[in-house]
């Protein structure tokens, strides 16, 4: 008996891999050679292609399509409705999967509803991704980004709320976790224990 759960209008096709006390629910299909680990939500009419790999509890929402080349890492969310791509100049009538464009998104990154991902981007970790927004190159850990192109308006802590930095640090007013901010990056100082990550 499989130690996961699968709506009864899903489908997971032979050869997928899927983590106990994960949950597949409306109108989803997991294909062959598709990977999902432990502890993952898959809302409604979602779609994982071949060759992609999800890890640890990742929480993709209803209306995305997880295509061949995209992987997510743990503690990943993907809010309703995003979308990622494989290959920058697609056609109907040329084939172009030898092209395929790897994205990455790295650990406790966010990505808004409707947001974009252009494929050969890597999402830093606990990158913050706002609604509708197009992303089109790497984005720095950390980093929150919005608009078409995607670009940096602040920083996000790890447990997911803006960050008001002054004099090139400060600290997060919900956890307590320290920044310094330096040469266009942010670092992390001190955490307290109850900080995520």
């Amino acid at each position: 008996m499989a130690d996961y759960f699968v709506h009864e209008s899903s489908y997971v096709d032979d050869g997928a891999r899927i983590g106990k006390g994960t949950k597949i629910w409306h109108f989803c299909h997991v294909m062959p050679g598709a990977e999902i680990g432990e502890r993952c939500s898959l809302g409604q009419n979602v779609v994982v292609m071949p060759g992609t790999r999800i890890g640890t509890n990742v929480k993709i929402q209803n209306n995305v399509s997880i295509y061949e080349g995209v992987e997510l890492e743990d503690d990943v969310f993907c809010g309703p409705s995003c979308v990622f791509t494989n290959v920058l100049n697609p056609r109907s009538h040329v084939s172009r999967k030898d092209e395929y464009r790897p994205t990455v998104v790295k650990r406790g990154a966010s990505i808004g509803a409707n947001a974009t991902v252009v494929c050969g981007a890597t999402l830093g970790e606990y990158a913050f991704i706002g609604a509708g927004a197009v992303v089109t190159s790497d984005v720095l850990p950390c980093a929150l980004m919005v608009g078409v192109p995607a670009r940096r308006v602040g920083w996000m802590c790890r447990c997911g709320e803006r960050l008001h930095l002054a004099g090139g640090g400060g600290s997060c007013a919900r956890c307590g976790t320290a920044y310094v901010a330096s040469e266009g990056r942010l670092r992390p100082g001190w955490r307290r224990p109850s900080c995520v990550g």
